[in-house]
């Protein structure tokens, strides 16, 4: 075990005596630790590390020895490999219990006891610092005593960063455009607006990732939150990815949702997973329940976050099933009714050129076919929900996608709409008199494919246009996000590409 910090004679290199108030540099040891490290199957639990010695190491070197050191600090590098993007479990054990992270080449261990991972990694490698990914402390091993120095402040930050409310009350204002960071390459990047890494095929949930996260209120929830206790673990990784998207000080002017995609693989039941194309639709609706559940939400009137940002209020109808006439005897149940679709079919033939002619519509007159209801069959029964409240931001979605028994078809339609002022005063039965019915886009998804109206999943690009920092007038900027691209749009190619999902905002003033 390493000696207290005590002074004491150290012999110097050169034969000499001198004082020390801390440990001296260990030389690089050869010989194997005294457990060897077992790298053949995953521990999911504390061992290796033991807690009894974990605590005997904090009550050789307590808090108040702390002090600035410069002792093997020189060896802590400020590169792009500490961004602590991905999961937080040791990279031998596999546990994700008490990790700390090398800051010399940015990998993960458990424990720093004598018995530890991180402890046999500092005498193998010759690396000294290591922070604790949940507290954030730094301490070099494998003396274990804790440093404290001010030039550790921004590795600190980067793995965990800290928001007030007077930082966040800016995020949506156009002063916000004005504030570039810069990573350690001097590349300028502007926070909130900046590229998730597509590790597989993940670029149908970083889209969605990136249009909750500009919504204020649910942005602005997970910025504040510091959640250190029992709360989900999904909840928890999707308030940390928040914070690494909005962080202005960060190493790399991108971020990898790796840790929080991996949670959503296993509370999904690997239903949404990174190496599989999917539907954003379906992932949306699945994270806002989940999130809602997370949040403490129940069927209460804004009992969550989720609940006041994005729930409505319904009037449902019930009627009873009515069959046709002319059914036969086998014939289930049906409803006499014209099911309208989301957007009219595409046309059946083509151009001289031998490509689809591509319809377009407007959003208007999609949404005037419901007339603000909605119809769902249940059995013997016909049920019909109508709009009475709006909720403060209303998700569209437009269904452009179809089955049948040989292939998914896709219908390509364009739907042309306002960027600001659509009014859905029509569409609710009761007008409100307190509140706008007119609401601002803010958000954008598309979907883009091969020609032709069968879907192709392989060729499948999902693109994100977000609006910048509230925007409004003449010089509201737009943002395509996809992936690691994001560039500054025009206004005019919002329209042009094949939008599958919107978020509009309602207008604060009546």
């Amino acid at each position: 075990m390493s000696a207290p910090l005590t002074k004491r004679h150290d012999i110097d290199v050169d034969g000499g005596t001198s004082d020390e108030t801390r440990p001296s540099k260990r030389a690089r040891m050869s010989t194997e630790p005294e457990h060897p490290v077992a790298r053949d199957k995953p521990s999911l639990g504390r061992t290796p590390v033991d807690d009894q010695e974990e605590e005997e190491e904090d009550a050789l070197y307590p808090p108040e020895e702390t002090r600035a050191s410069d002792l093997y600090l020189d060896t802590a590098r400020y590169t792009a490999s500490l961004d602590f993007d991905f999961e937080k479990v040791c990279s031998v054990s596999l546990s994700n219990i008490n990790i700390y992270g090398c800051l010399v080449c940015g990998k993960y261990f458990q424990g720093r006891g004598r018995k530890s991972y991180a402890y046999a990694h500092s005498i193998h490698d010759d690396h000294h610092v290591f922070i604790n990914l949940e507290t954030t402390k730094v301490y070099v091993l494998p003396d274990g005593y804790l440093v404290s120095d001010p030039s550790l402040e921004d590795i600190a930050y980067v793995l965990a960063p800290t928001f007030t409310e007077n930082s966040v009350s800016s995020l949506s204002s156009p002063s916000h455009l004005s504030r570039l960071s810069y990573d350690l390459n001097h590349k300028p990047y502007l926070s909130g607006y900046i590229g998730l890494n597509n590790i597989k095929r993940n670029d149908h949930l970083n889209v969605i990732i990136h249009c909750l996260l500009h919504v204020p209120p649910l942005r602005d929830y997970l910025l504040l939150s510091n959640f250190r206790g029992k709360e989900p673990e999904l909840l928890k990784r999707f308030a940390g990815l928040a914070k690494k998207i909005w962080n202005p000080r960060l190493f790399k002017s991108q971020v990898s949702p790796h840790e929080f995609l991996q949670e959503v693989n296993r509370a999904s039941g690997g239903k949404f997973r990174l190496e599989q194309q999917g539907d954003p639709v379906e992932f949306l609706g699945w994270l806002l329940n989940r999130l809602h559940k997370d949040c403490g939400g129940t069927k209460k009137k804004d009992s969550s976050i989720i609940f006041k940002t994005f729930q409505g209020e319904l009037r449902v109808e019930t009627q009873q099933v009515l069959i046709r006439p002319e059914s036969g005897p086998n014939e289930k149940p049906k409803f006499d009714i014209d099911r309208a679709v989301d957007l009219p079919p595409p046309p059946l033939f083509q151009d001289a050129v031998e490509k689809n002619i591509i319809p377009q519509v407007s959003i208007h007159s999609v949404l005037a076919k419901y007339d603000g209801r909605t119809a769902q069959e249940s059995p013997g029964q016909l049920r019909r929900y109508k709009c009475q409240r709006l909720s403060p931001y209303i998700i569209l979605h437009f269904k452009r996608f179809t089955k049948n028994a040989f292939v998914e078809e896709k219908n390509p339609t364009i739907v042309n709409f306002p960027l600001r002022g659509l009014d859905f005063k029509e569409y609710v039965d009761a007008p409100p008199t307190d509140s706008s019915t007119l609401y601002d886009l803010i958000a954008n998804v598309t979907h883009e494919s091969v020609a032709g109206t069968t879907r192709d999943k392989e060729n499948t690009v999902w693109k994100a246009h977000i609006r910048a920092a509230g925007g409004g007038g003449d010089n509201e900027k737009w943002f395509m996000i996809q992936d690691l691209i994001v560039e500054e749009t025009r206004k005019e190619m919002i329209f042009l590409g094949e939008t599958i999902l919107q978020i509009w905002e309602r207008r604060r003033d009546v």
